[in-house]
């Protein structure tokens, strides 16, 4: 999503997004690990060493979806996250949530070096 800064102030352009067809999903899933799709929605669980590493990371992916205005379901017990991602206004998966799974997986990778 293209972000335009002006003056300090953010702009976000919005772009359309459409629900998308299993076998477009199934062939972007290629490309983004361990994640599944079920229920009209992504879904993954993440194990971090403990409850602070966990709670760390959950931070770090909410900015990510405040960038792209893109807001996840998700659980927290001690040290894992199960994250449910779908774009309830399209009644499904769209690109937002494969670029935020996209980025999720960019988190949990670098967390798991820390």
């Amino acid at each position: 999503m293209p972000i335009f800064y002006l003056k300090n102030t953010l702009f976000v352009y919005l772009r359309k997004v459409k629900k998308l067809m299993n076998a477009e999903i199934i062939e972007k899933l290629k490309y983004l690990s361990n994640w599944m799709i079920y229920d009209d929605a992504l879904h993954r669980n993440l194990e971090f060493k403990d409850f602070q590493d966990c709670i760390k990371a959950i931070n770090r992916i909410a900015v990510e979806c405040e960038r792209l205005n893109h807001h996840p379901e998700w659980t927290n017990s001690h040290n894992t996250l199960a994250i449910r991602l779908t774009t309830h206004d399209k009644g499904g998966v769209t690109s937002l949530d494969l670029e935020l799974a996209s980025a999720i997986n960019k988190i949990y990778n670098e967390a798991k070096k820390d």
